[in-house]
């Protein structure tokens, strides 16, 4: 089953996705939160359709497509998990996840606006397989990690590489600014995608393509990022890990590093999981 939302900001609804057509689905009665997932959400809701299926009403197309969860308890991305991409920024194989965080408030629909922060010249682009997790986790292990995961879900991992990594501190300025976590266009269910071995990922900035690899080069895979993580955080029911980029992003550039500003279009896409398009617009605030 593929879960999404739509409507405008503030007013979203819950849909699915079937044979391409989005159906309304508020009529089951919640949205896609942690109570949604942690709650056999996504069972009783496949009950529901299957039952409900020939009377839901079809989402027009020019609803906008919201972010296919509602805002989770945290985004927690992982740094440096592919092996090109840490060449390609000068950095040494991580030994083990470099873990930080985004923040929620960077959540939106996979097809807004990208707004370049105020004072910004860096901002950049990184395609990532996120998953979303289905049931409370605690020190899980790597053999039982997929039980916990709800589904899978393409994200853009803006990043603002000034704020990040000339400011001092930690990533998470340079992450966390609004609109820098486009996500969906829908939450694809772990049945929808029985392998994350081998997904192809790529994203193109104004038509030209910039990165173009596979999660089969991933340095940690899915059920060990989920169990790793899970030994020094409880990860709730719709909390999101974003697992790292393939070469290809702006920083990494020769002979010059490329970033974007505003009109820049950025479109991108996982196997299975969708594609959407982020149009670059200046902060005016």
């Amino acid at each position: 089953m593929k879960l999404t939302r739509f409507g405008n900001v503030g007013n979203e609804k819950p849909a699915v996705v079937i044979d391409n057509i989005r159906y309304d689905v508020s009529g089951f009665g919640q949205d896609f939160t942690e109570d949604f997932f942690g709650n056999d959400g996504i069972k009783r809701l496949k009950v529901w359709v299957a039952t409900n299926k020939s009377s839901l009403p079809v989402v027009d197309n020019a609803e906008r497509w919201a972010s296919c969860i509602a805002r989770p308890s945290k985004i927690i991305c992982i740094g440096l998990n592919y092996a090109d991409h840490a060449a390609e920024s000068n950095m040494a194989l991580p030994k083990e996840p470099i873990i930080f965080f985004k923040s929620t408030t960077a959540l939106v629909g996979p097809n807004d606006d990208l707004v370049i922060p105020k004072g910004s010249e860096k901002t950049d682009w990184e395609v990532e397989l996120a998953v979303i997790i289905g049931k409370k986790t605690s020190y899980v292990s790597i053999e039982e990690a997929l039980d916990y995961v709800a589904g899978y879900a393409l994200h853009n991992d803006y990043s603002e590489r000034a704020f990040q990594l000339e400011r001092g501190g930690q990533w998470v300025k340079g992450k966390s600014c609004d609109t820098f976590a486009p996500l969906g266009p829908w939450l694809a269910t772990i049945d929808e995608i029985p392998s994350t071995d081998d997904l192809r990922l790529w994203l193109t900035v104004n038509g030209k393509t910039y990165q173009d690899g596979s999660t089969k080069n991933l340095i940690f895979n899915v059920p060990f990022l989920v169990s790793y993580l899970s030994q020094f955080m409880t990860l709730l029911p719709g909390d999101i890990i974003s697992t790292g980029t393939p070469a290809g992003v702006g920083l990494g550039q020769k002979p010059n590093p490329v970033y974007l500003k505003a009109s820049d279009v950025v479109s991108l896409g996982i196997d299975g999981l969708g594609t959407s398009t982020q149009n670059a617009v200046a902060f005016n605030h």
